[in-house]
């Protein structure tokens, strides 16, 4: 029987403890203990024990002489904290975390700057690197591949021999840290194919590289949205693809953990922006939060006064029938909730591409069934409930029917307003949650309040 040892990695958890020993170390001063405490954890969770000191803390610790914050554990921090912080460091540690970084940290870095400290630090760093970040800054847009991409790659002639490739492999200091992937380039510098690093390693070495290369390869261009550089990502299984130019001329490489990173963005922007939130992060006071929050709560102020003039058509009904302003947001509210559960999934369909103009009348045609048959089985089950609770069945009846109407148009609006925002180029994640909630709010009360004039009688 073997002795085997299992050691057990728990997960990394910010206590009020942690914080306020650092906290206690930044007001006495100790360098020496600040700097140790933070390297003795992984960069992403030394990130996080930042983002959660108290505003003045990190203040008196940027003053701090001789603080020493790794380039990975800033690469780490949320985009607001991490610009909070960079136009706080000396310029010269800035540029030493530049050049410490591989070219597409660095370039995040450099975009985080303000435009003084930019000049700063771009005075300091290599000519080299600085032709390269000015290039990408100048040419490709902010949420494009070209952004996302290293400048460090391996690539290698289609006649070099796999002994040739190794050797190269081994003597060229310049090559990236770590790479799954050769890629194979003509005379003129342009993608032509690929091959797996463990392909090389397996086969002998007077093979030439286009007997074993892939291509096929999946190459990406600069100007590429990131959001469709994760679906490449993901529809051809990618752990890393090359970019190219508009000439087909490879630029740079773009790995999986990038990707990672961009589809956790995407996803949470997407979710966020569904409720009207933006961009924010744990580090925002509360001013800039109501700043971002306020926009779309006015415009949510307008909508639900729409709404309110509605339920004013029909004040003189409701004041003959209170029963029925008691049952009004039962209508509104499950009309609303089949509606997000709709608008969640469509927005869903559009991010991954999945919804085209060959199958969206199939889709809406699928959300209409769906909205009646839903509506059918809770059009019966709140009739019940009224019936049970006001012993009126004309009552039950105008529940029952404006329940079904209100449940098929909040699925209908569900997809059709994503959809139609998302062909006049408006971001339907940002606005379909206003529109969507103001149709279903007034399709639910002109049903129930239009069709309690005639059923009731009154």
């Amino acid at each position: 029987m073997s002795n085997k040892q299992t050691i057990e990695k728990k997960t990394f958890e910010v206590t009020k403890e942690l914080i306020d020993n650092l906290v206690s170390l930044i007001n006495e001063k100790r360098v020496i203990e600040i700097n140790n405490t933070l390297h003795a954890l992984h960069p992403s969770d030394a990130a996080e024990v930042l983002s959660n000191l108290p505003e003045k803390s990190r203040f008196d610790l940027l003053l701090l002489e001789t603080i020493e914050l790794k380039a990975d554990t800033i690469i780490e921090l949320n985009n607001t904290l991490q610009k909070d912080i960079l136009n706080k460091l000396p310029t010269d540690e800035v540029v030493n975390i530049v050049n410490e970084l591989e070219s597409d940290n660095a370039l995040q870095i450099v975009s985080n700057l303000n435009e003084d400290k930019k000049i700063e630090v771009y005075e300091k760093i290599p000519s080299k690197d600085k032709l390269l970040i000015e290039e990408v800054l100048n040419i490709y847009p902010e949420d494009s591949a070209a952004r996302l991409m290293q400048t460090e790659y391996c690539s290698v002639s289609p006649n070099w021999t796999v002994g040739e490739t190794i050797d190269y492999l081994r003597e060229n200091e310049d090559l990236p840290k770590e790479f799954l992937q050769i890629f194979i380039v003509d005379n003129d510098g342009k993608l032509i194919g690929s091959v797996p690093s463990s392909r090389v390693l397996r086969n002998p070495r007077n093979i030439k590289m286009n007997n074993i290369m892939d291509e096929t390869t999946v190459s990406i261009n600069g100007d590429l949205d990131k959001e469709e550089v994760g679906n490449l990502f993901e529809q051809y299984n990618l752990v890393s693809a090359g970019v190219v130019d508009r000439n087909n001329k490879l630029i740079g490489m773009i790995t999986a953990d990038d990707i990672l990173t961009v589809v956790k963005e995407e996803a949470e922007e997407d979710v966020l922006k569904l409720a009207g939130v933006q961009d924010e992060e744990i580090t925002d006071n509360a001013l800039k939060i109501t700043k971002k929050r306020f926009i779309w709560l006015l415009i949510n102020l307008f909508t639900a006064v729409i709404a309110s003039r509605v339920i004013g058509l029909f004040d003189g009904n409701i004041e003959k029938v209170v029963a029925l302003a008691i049952l009004m947001p039962i209508v509104a509210s499950m009309g609303g909730n089949a509606a997000t559960q709709t608008l969640a999934v469509t927005i869903r369909l559009l991010a991954t591409k999945e919804l085209t103009a060959d199958n969206i009348f199939k889709i809406i045609n699928k959300e209409f069934y769906v909205g009646f048959l839903n509506g059918l089985l809770f059009s019966i089950i709140s009739a019940a409930f009224v019936f049970f609770w006001f012993y009126d069945f004309k009552l039950s009846i105008l529940i029952g029917i404006s329940m079904i109407i209100n449940m098929i148009f909040a699925g209908l609006s569900g997809i059709i307003v994503p959809t139609l925002l998302d062909k006049y180029k408006i971001d339907p994640a940002v606005a379909s949650t206003v529109f969507v909630t103001t149709i279903t709010d007034i399709t639910g009360f002109l049903s129930f309040l239009g069709l309690a004039s005639f059923i009731l009688g009154i």
